[in-house]
Parts: C-alpha cells; structure tokens; sequence
C-alpha cells in the first residue's frame, strides 16, 4: 500500500518549512503572512499529491473535530430540508463539516441521534427539539456542550435559540381572513404542548379577540402528529361541511398539504368558497389552480445565525447566550399583477 501524503512531503517539493503548509492547508495562512503565490502553489502540490488531512491527529491536538452535529424534527420537512442545506452551506463556508439526524418528532429516537453525534465528538449541535426532551435538553446544557435551539425552545430553560415570533405570524394570518370579511375561521394545528404551537394558537385566538369575533371551539381541531392522514379527512368535512367554516388557517405546512389534499377531494373548487392561510411554505402550492397565502419564514438568515451563534460558543465557550426572532411576512401571490 502507497504511503499516505504527508506535510512534509509537500514541503520538500514546495521548498518550504512543515508549519509553513500547516498553515495553508488550515486556512491560516494570510493571518501568518504567507504570499498568496505561496499558498496556491501549496495547495496546487497538495492536490497533486492527493494530500489528505489526519483529523484524528488534529483532534487530538486541539481537542476539536471541526463537525458540528444538526439534529432536525422531519427531513422530509421542506422547511427542515431546507434549513438543513442552509446550515450546511454556512458551515461549509467555515470550514466545518455537519453531519445529519432527524428525530422524526420521536424523543427515543432523538436520545439515541444525540447519543450517537456524541460518540462521534462533535463540536457543538443544532437543534430542533422535539417533545418531550426537555429533560434531554437540560442535561446537554449541563454537560457544557455548546448547542442552539431551532425552530422551537423551552421558555423555562436558559438556553442559545434561532424562531420566528409564532404568535405575531399567528396573529397576522388570522387578520388577513378577518380582513378578508370572514367570521368562521377555522383552525388547524398538532396536538403539542411545544411551544412554538402554542404561540401559533394563542396568535389566532388574540387576532379572533381583537376583531371581537367569539371563539368557536368546533372550529379550532388538533391533529395527532402520528396520524395525520387518517384525522384529517373528519376535520376537514367536520369544518366545511358541519361547522360551515368560511376560511381555515393551518399551522404548519404539512398539516396544509394534507388538509388541501382532503378539501380538493370533497370539492375541486372549494378553494374559491373557502380562504386558506398556511404557517409555511411548501411547493406542492404551486401546483393548485388557486394561489395559497403563507407566512414566509427567513430559512436562510435562521440557519446562518444559528450556526454563527454555534461556532461563536464553540470559540469562546463563556459566550453570553442568544435568543433570537425573527419576523414573518405573509406572501400573497394573488395580490401580485
């Protein structure tokens, strides 16, 4: 077998010191004064050569493996896929390499993921934690390990977090069916006691308050997140057809897709009698005949904050900690020309 590369083979042919290609091929070169003419010949011989860094050497050396672990509710989310290639085109940019799990909203699954990124001796993680993991959460925070909450957090834990503000979105996709003359606006969301769904239904509920519109609980329905397709199909019919529902707001876009997928089954035009607002994107809106209303989330400039946040307390492990919202906006393509 071929001997792997070494620094000081490059070196030798370069015709330059061991350090001085350390500090290339570690992106310090130009803070230790190396001309760039230098630097590219450096890199150049080290491609040639194959050249491939020992991490396990340097890991040893710094204590750091450069691999941040992201932990996401769904991967078959296109918010959660999206944030993902976000975070991970950040990293890259920082020279740190991510590796993936998804909890699939499940906290036994979540603990072994975490487990197992552990094991793997990440520097820090990202994370949107599902049900129930508090106590997971508590326990990571008081193990020193840096780690940014996404998407969702724990009001009662100290902790880094990168949302939106879920109660003012909420409050902004209500206003526009208010303002839009309906009365019946029904209201679909998971059964969950995280908080961001919370925020989600106290914003509806204050919007319904404001415009002193009664609540009316036949038309506010909680999904089990295990068994979307089959409740959805009896809250559809039991909102338009029994409760006479004249718009609806789901609260995320997985509930909408499905839910559309039902209210198209029981009428193709049902979407001009009944107005829809959706928590979300998803490109599946793009497909129907009749543009869908959604608050728009900030997907890039949430993953980039919370990796910056990350490698921040990475670097400097007393950093104070971050809790950050952003702003929604609700994109209405049928007010465009």
């Amino acid at each position: 077998m071929k001997p792997k590369t070494s620094l000081k083979d490059i070196a030798k042919i370069v015709g330059v010191s061991i350090p001085l290609v350390s500090y290339v091929l570690s992106n310090k070169g130009k803070e230790n004064r190396v001309s760039e003419k230098t630097a590219k010949r450096i890199r150049e011989v080290a491609k040639e050569l194959n050249y491939h860094p020992n991490w396990n050497a340097r890991s040893l050396k710094t204590n750091k493996t450069r691999t941040i672990g992201v932990i996401v509710a769904d991967i078959s989310n296109p918010f959660f896929s999206n944030l993902a290639r976000n975070i991970e085109d950040e990293a890259f940019s920082q020279d740190y390499t991510v590796i993936f799990g998804s909890s699939d909203e499940n906290v036994e699954k979540f603990s072994k993921v975490l487990d197992f990124l552990k094991m793997r001796q990440v520097d820090g993680f990202i994370i949107a934690a599902p049900e129930g993991s508090k106590e997971i959460i508590s326990d990571l925070s008081k193990l020193g390990i840096p780690f940014v909450l996404i998407d969702r957090f724990f009001k009662d834990l100290k902790t880094n977090y990168v949302t939106v503000d879920n109660f003012k979105a909420s409050m902004q996709a209500t206003n526009y069916l208010l303002k839009k003359g309906n009365k019946k606006i029904g209201a679909v969301l998971y059964d969950s006691s995280l908080h961001h769904y919370q925020e989600r239904h106290q914003g509806y509920l204050e919007a319904l308050k404001q415009a002193g519109v009664p609540i009316d609980k036949s038309c506010i329905k909680k999904i089990d997140h295990n068994s979307l397709k089959t409740e959805m199909k009896r809250v559809v019919k039991e909102l338009v057809a029994d409760a006479g529902a004249d718009a609806i707001y789901f609260h995320t876009n997985t509930l909408a897709e499905e839910g559309l997928t039902q209210m198209l089954a029981l009428d193709r035009k049902i979407l001009k009698k009944v107005d829809v607002v959706v928590f979300d994107q998803n490109s599946s809106y793009n497909f129907l005949e009749d543009p869908i209303p959604y608050l728009h989330q900030p997907i890039k400039e949430i993953g980039q904050k919370a990796l910056r946040i990350l490698i921040e307390q990475i670097k400097e492990p007393d950093q104070e900690l971050e809790q950050i919202s952003f702003a929604t906006r609700l994109e209405n393509n049928s007010l465009k020309p």
